[in-house]
């Protein structure tokens, strides 16, 4: 009977809960990847809540080196066939990163980098990423969410290195059933930063209501230092939108579900440079919701303008109001947008075809 292959799983966990991080999580708990070979885990994360990302302290610096003394224990106790590696690849993330990889390379194991974020190409001709990304990622094989994200990195990693592999979710537990809003509800879900669209779409709603339009727009989410519920209720009282525009706080499992059943329209204004594959679009389009969001990173992707939703300019605000009142107007385009949608979501965006990307890709490495 042949031997499983043994992979070295080195990433990011939840807490905090953010798009690589989840995914992460669903690798760790997939029946098939455990059955498809014989893995080991090791936590990257040196956050425990969202307040701590951005943040240094002498706590974080001691879970790096636990991690990296437990990393040297693995793997000088246990031969591996393959070192899987999801790394931030900018910035400071990257510098308190790389060691890893540069200790899977010690012990000449194969690697591969699942790329979640980007930003490389901001780094690649400065001091010290110009010379060390390029020693980072030498021999390595790179997996990416979609060829859109490839010109970031190109500089640093050949095209014949790089492997696609969209991301996936779990399927609902729940049976749909039709929305029946006499007003419109939109639906809003991410931390509050500025970079989301949070201001960009109370300015658009503001136009709507100035146009004469009925709506409810939910936003779910966590406080940041940037927009607090504060901020975020000052700026809906400056824009009149009272009655319009409520922050509900953050919500999980069930009760976000109850924001996406509700909802008629997901509104995701997102600017964020480092915005790659939002698994909110991934959810609304489970969720047979018609989406308003931007061409940012590998966004187009995943909603084709016009056919399951709409792209909007970035950080413009009329062009979010636009797209808005279009699917406002037309609740035949809604409901057929959000059809596609799931119908997309259902050939591309299960988890059960992210699973089998992975596996296909780790047992060719």
């Amino acid at each position: 009977m042949e031997s499983k292959k043994k992979v070295i799983f080195i990433f990011t966990l939840p807490p905090p809960i953010h798009g690589s991080a989840v995914v992460n999580q669903y690798i760790k708990d997939s029946l098939l990847i455990n059955e498809a070979f014989d893995c080991d885990y090791i936590n990257l994360s040196t956050s425990r809540n969202i307040r701590e990302i951005g943040k240094y302290s002498p706590i974080k610096i001691w879970r790096i080196f636990g991690a990296l003394c437990l990393l040297f224990l693995k793997l000088a106790t246990k031969r591996y066939d393959l070192c899987y590696l999801a790394i931030t690849c900018h910035g400071i993330g990257f510098l308190k990163d790389a060691p890893f990889v540069m200790l899977c390379k010690l012990f000449r194991n194969k690697i591969v980098i699942h790329q979640h974020n980007k930003g490389m190409s901001n780094d690649v001709d400065r001091w010290p990423y110009k010379w060390l990304l390029p020693i980072v990622y030498k021999n390595t094989r790179v997996i990416l969410l979609s060829w859109r994200l490839y010109p970031d990195i190109e500089k640093v990693v050949s095209r014949e290195n790089v492997f696609i592999c969209p991301n996936g979710i779990p399927e609902i537990s729940y049976e749909y059933k039709n929305r029946h809003n006499d007003i419109p509800h939109l639906f809003f879900l991410s931390n509050l930063i500025e970079s989301k669209g949070v201001l960009v779409l109370l300015d658009a709603l503001k136009i709507l209501r100035d146009k004469g339009f009925s709506f409810l727009c939910f936003f779910i989410g966590g406080e940041t230092k940037e927009i607090n519920r504060v901020r975020f209720e000052k700026e809906v009282e400056n824009r009149n939108l009272q009655g319009n525009a409520m922050f509900e706080g953050r919500a999980y499992g069930t009760e976000k579900d109850k924001y996406f059943v509700s909802a008629d329209i997901f509104v995701f204004p997102t600017f964020y440079h480092n915005e790659c594959f939002p698994l909110v679009l991934l959810e609304a389009m489970q969720q047979r919701l018609p989406i308003v969001t931007t061409r940012e990173g590998a966004i187009p992707d995943i909603v084709k303008d016009g056919e399951n939703g709409f792209l909007c300019e970035k950080n413009n605000p009329k062009s979010l109001a636009d797209c808005i009142e279009k699917l406002l107007v037309d609740e035949t385009s809604r409901l057929n947008f959000g059809e596609r949608g799931f119908v997309k979501y259902s050939k591309e965006y299960t988890i059960q075809t992210f699973e089998k990307r992975i596996i296909e890709i780790l047992q060719i490495n």
